[in-house]
């Protein structure tokens, strides 16, 4: 079992830059495949990153490609998202995920542990 904090967060202009990051307790966050899912209000939880156990494979939602960097630090148990060029309707609530699997990689609902998710609020 994985227990995962996102602290960070915040208030941005819109064009500028941000840095989630993601920590998991446990010895075991290498073994886990990682996402990250944002939730705007009225919205369904969308899929906007993942990356595989070593970090080699990575997998970017269609709205973020190009912008957003998923990576992760297995030695520090810390999973980031570099965010360039925000736009304001990146503005909604982050959560990283944990799964085992490197497949259905969008889905919600076949992700096992949950971060109680942060605030990025981007201004016009």
């Amino acid at each position: 079992q994985v227990q995962l904090v996102e602290p960070g967060g915040g208030l941005v202009q819109a064009g500028g830059s941000l840095r989630l990051s993601c920590a998991a307790s446990g010895r075991t966050f290498g073994s886990y495949v990682m996402g990250w899912f944002r939730q705007a209000p009225g919205n369904e939880r969308e899929f906007v990153a993942a990356i595989a156990w070593s970090g080699v494979m990575r997998y970017y939602g269609d709205s973020v490609k190009g912008r957003f960097t998923i990576s992760r630090d297995n030695a520090k148990n810390t999973m980031y998202l570099q965010m360039n060029s925000l736009k304001p309707e990146d503005t909604a609530v982050y959560y990283c995920a944990a799964k085992a699997a490197y497949a259905s990689l969008t889905e919600v609902y076949d992700y096992n542990f949950w971060g109680q998710g942060t605030q990025v609020t981007v201004s016009s």
